[in-house]
């Protein structure tokens, strides 16, 4: 048999965790939980990895294996830092790279050391810098969308001057709005970045237009600096399309120091299968954090998408759950949402949410500014801050 070489360099025995969940009986799921050992490290079929460092340390290890009451069983794997290093897309090859591409195998959660988060600097802003920069030290915050698809950017600017005289705080781009001929981005950015700005000086408010950089590679950041250029105060990006390094570039550059707002467009398949693909928790809460989202924009449970209760708690608790010194952030429910929603959405999620509501607020009365002013009222009532 073809004898294997160990580097001798050396490893720390530092090692981060993941889990998975595995379905089919306990035969089945134990089959699973050796073979991502393998398959997320070395590569090779068990008979070929020498004993040693490459045996001890480098291959992943099995440390915890239990049924789940709801089926399948529960996989805790651990994986020495130094495969992963200090970027994140190796991070993220290790979590779920060759393994993705088989059935029943479904990343759960993640578990980094102080040193590996040390090596990331996550959100900014977080959701205590977010505050700060829009003057909303305890309540929740507001988000609408700039829509539909066809409006001119004039027509879109007026829509946001409206939003923003409402107390509307964060107004974006719907995810649809790209470089379109309607509604030319550089154009778009001028305008809206100017009618919120404009509205602001009218009401002494803190109100950002958060503009769409979602776009092909090598126009991203070009899009990025002229949006900071022309007044925007956040960006948007779907890091299912971008991916999700492209998003942590932005986040971590001192040139733009703009928040970052995560849209969940071309992400839907890694969670909608039970027992395949991430968790909600993972992909929209841990992941976005790592890759610098200060807000995870999510379909909301009840609107037009699928996502239940339980599923959108999960992200919420994703976006604040203990990682060293990785920021908390605001999880931001939308899709489908109305004014009528708003106390339910309040019980579930408390004070420490973003609100997203786009086409509600336009359906819900004749007067824009009003119908934002209504809504505005709903979450600075005082039994709602409770």
């Amino acid at each position: 048999m073809m004898q294997l070489s160990e580097s001798p360099f050396p490893l720390s025995h530092e090692r981060f965790s993941v889990d998975y969940h595995l379905a089919g009986d306990e035969k089945a799921a134990g089959e699973k939980a050796r073979d991502i050992c393998l398959e997320q490290t070395v590569e090779v079929p068990d008979a070929l990895v020498p004993d040693g460092m490459l045996r001890e340390q480098v291959l992943g290890r099995i440390e915890a294996f239990a049924a789940r009451p709801e089926g399948g069983f529960a996989a805790r794997i651990s994986y020495a830092v130094e495969i992963a290093g200090a970027d994140l897309t190796q991070l993220l090859n290790v979590l779920f790279g060759n393994i993705s591409i088989k059935a029943g195998i479904r990343a759960d959660r993640l578990d980094l050391p102080e040193t590996m988060l040390r090596s990331f600097r996550g959100p900014r802003f977080g959701r205590a810098g977010l505050r700060a920069l829009l003057g909303a030290p305890h309540r929740p915050l507001l988000c609408t969308a700039l829509k539909p698809l066809g409006l001119s950017a004039e027509g879109l600017a007026e829509l946001a001057y409206r939003f923003a005289l409402g107390g509307i705080e964060i107004i974006k781009d719907d995810h649809g709005l790209a470089d379109q001929g309607f509604a030319p981005f550089q154009d778009r950015v001028r305008l809206c970045a100017r009618a919120v700005q404009r509205a602001n000086r009218e009401t002494g408010s803190r109100s950002i237009y958060v503009p769409n950089v979602t776009a092909p590679f090598d126009e991203i950041c070009p899009r990025a600096r002229l949006a900071k250029e022309q007044g925007a105060g956040g960006l948007l990006v779907a890091p299912g399309l971008t991916g999700l390094d492209a998003m942590r570039c932005l986040a971590d550059d001192d040139a733009l120091a703009l928040p970052i707002f995560a849209h969940p467009a071309f992400q839907g398949t890694y969670v909608l299968h039970p027992s395949s693909g991430m968790s909600h928790q993972l992909l929209f809460g841990q992941l976005a954090r790592l890759a610098g989202a200060d807000a995870t924009i999510y379909p909301n449970f009840g609107g037009r998408f699928g996502f239940t209760r339980d599923e959108c708690l999960s992200i919420a608790r994703g976006t604040a759950m203990a990682m060293g010194p990785i920021k908390a952030i605001f999880p931001t429910p939308g899709g489908g949402m109305s004014l009528d929603r708003v106390p339910e959405m309040l019980e579930a999620y408390g004070p420490d949410v973003a609100l997203l509501i786009g086409g509600g607020l336009m359906t819900a009365g004749s007067d824009l500014i009003e119908t934002c002013r209504r809504l505005r009222a709903l979450i600075e009532a005082p039994d709602r801050l409770s």
